[in-house]
């Protein structure tokens, strides 16, 4: 399909391929342990794998109660995790640059309190587990019909 032709059809592009990754739902997904740095790039390598860009935003608390907080400083260094400021609440950041981007979230998070502001939110949002080291990525797409 030429650029001309994809440009006349701009509807088809409702979403792009980065993911607005919950920094801090996610280090903190692993039950009666501390936030850890695995688990952010298992979810990181997983989007990857699957032909998508992740953007890691988390709250500026997480660098206090994270695991390995050397391993964390450097993926903030390298621009892997972004930091919302502190004393902010890193969901509207995450909400808004998802809005901003047409970008999925991943994140077990309802996001309740920033619902009424952000109604599409439900249907951005990729809920995940997991376990063993392994990511399962739940997707409610609406292609189930037709596509």
């Amino acid at each position: 399909m030429s650029a001309q032709a994809y440009q006349a059809h701009p509807a088809r592009e409702e979403t792009s391929n980065v993911v607005i990754v919950d920094g801090s739902n996610v280090a903190h997904s692993t039950e009666g342990e501390p936030p850890q740095v695995a688990n952010l790039l298992i979810v990181r390598n997983k989007l990857v794998e699957e032909g998508l860009e992740p953007i890691i935003v988390a709250d500026a608390a997480l660098r206090h109660q994270i695991d390995d907080s050397a391993k964390y400083e450097k993926l903030i260094d390298d621009g892997l995790v972004r930091q919302a400021p502190a004393g902010t609440d890193a969901d509207y950041f995450i909400l808004s640059f998802a809005r901003e981007l047409k970008a999925s979230i991943v994140s077990n998070d309802r996001f309740r309190d920033r619902i009424k502001q952000f109604p599409e939110a439900k249907d951005r949002v990729i809920r995940y587990m997991i376990l063993n080291d392994e990511v399962v990525l739940e997707r409610r797409t609406h292609r189930r019909h037709g596509e």
